[in-house]
């Protein structure tokens, strides 16, 4: 009985229960979609980091947790430093330079760099040699229209596709090391060295080496550098996600707030029979708060629905970006629009369960 009052009253007004309805998936593809984003682009990066192949990372000295990948303050003499560290089989510096935003530029010594990661997996063409030669890996050159012997502006020179490798890497660009050195202005600087140990159980042998041989560089196994790779650890990621989430539950709170309150309104002669038959206030406020329900529900389903579609176009439309939907926050997202519906409809539910039976049934 309850269960048919409810699927009616909201039936009666479809337009509203409409509105609500997308309200709340509204509210759920907000939180879904941003927090896909975000968690995506970090959990990408820390795959492309692991995907180097390197033991150890090693920063120069006092580089934050970011710094050392977006400048060159470390002389690449170290190297020879580097590798008079026992069990230190390989050492591949790198100058990292961002470009375009979250386009991150390797220049590399391709060589060394294939001593520690074990190499490209070539699909077209070839690695870079020297010069200014870039080769992309396989989810960006197509994705901006890249093809061997084409030519491409970077740090306003010409560059030439020379190649196209598998993704994973670290980076999607890469240039020959003394080129990049050369146009950035670096000299014989670089940002970091990736380390491949002749023996990964000889570990923490060699960092005390390493530590011991480069007081105040920051050096750390990939294994923990990439656990470090968190939301939490990019500066500015954390608080947007929490000011998305805040407005994705305000938008919910308010819709469901403003329909419940004029229902309530609307139904108050509804209410004063209910209440001249016997209805309990706790009756009239639960059967407002079932409808509620019952309308997260359907938004839910409506907002996990459309994010799996935004993820799909967005992944197409642009294949340079993750966007990772986990249960986890699947379940998050759910619990936030139910319980943010809720609190909408509390006031309104109290107000109609409080009204005055004769008063309610003399309301025109």
């Amino acid at each position: 009985m309850v269960s048919r009052m409810v699927l009616n009253n909201l039936a009666h007004r479809p337009v509203r229960t409409a509105l609500s309805v997308i309200a709340v998936g509204v509210e759920v593809l907000l939180i879904i979609s941003v927090v896909g984003l975000v968690t995506g682009m970090v959990d990408e990066m820390a795959r492309r980091m692991r995907g180097v192949g390197a033991d150890i990372l090693v920063q120069p000295p006092g580089a934050s947790f970011l710094t050392g990948l977006s400048s060159a303050p470390m002389s690449a003499k170290i190297e020879q430093v580097l590798l008079q560290v026992p069990h230190v089989r390989a050492a591949a510096p790198v100058l990292i330079h961002s470009s375009g935003g979250l386009t991150v530029i390797y220049g590399i010594d391709p060589q060394k760099f294939r001593e520690v990661s074990g190499g490209f997996e070539v699909l077209e063409g070839r690695e870079v040699q020297s010069g200014a030669e870039i080769m992309a890996d396989d989810v960006y050159a197509p994705s901006n229209h890249w093809r061997v012997g084409q030519k491409v502006k970077f740090w306003n020179h010409d560059f030439q596709v020379v190649g196209v490798v598998r993704h994973g890497r670290g980076a999607r660009l890469f240039v020959p090391l003394a080129t990049a050195q050369e146009m950035l202005g670096e000299g014989n600087r670089v940002s970091l060295f990736f380390l491949r140990l002749d023996d990964p159980g000889q570990m923490e042998a060699a960092l005390a080496g390493l530590k011991a041989k480069l007081p105040g560089y920051n050096i750390r196994s990939m294994e923990e550098y990439t656990s470090l790779m968190t939301v939490s650890s990019f500066p500015g990621l954390a608080p947007f996600v929490r000011v998305m989430i805040g407005i994705a539950v305000t938008i919910g709170f308010l819709v469901i707030f403003l329909a419940m309150y004029t229902t309530v309104l609307e139904r108050t002669r509804e209410i004063g029979i209910l209440k001249s038959l016997g209805a309990s206030q706790g009756y009239i406020a639960g059967l407002l708060l079932r409808e509620v329900l019952l309308v997260s529900l359907l938004g839910i389903a409506v907002g996990i629905g459309a994010s799996f579609i935004l993820r799909k176009v967005v992944i197409t439309a642009v294949p340079t970006l993750s966007v990772l939907i986990t249960r986890g926050w699947l379940l998050r997202a759910s619990g936030i629009a139910v319980a943010g519906a809720l609190v909408g409809a509390l006031y309104p539910a109290l107000r109609a369960a409080r009204q005055d039976a004769i008063e309610a049934l003399a309301y025109e």
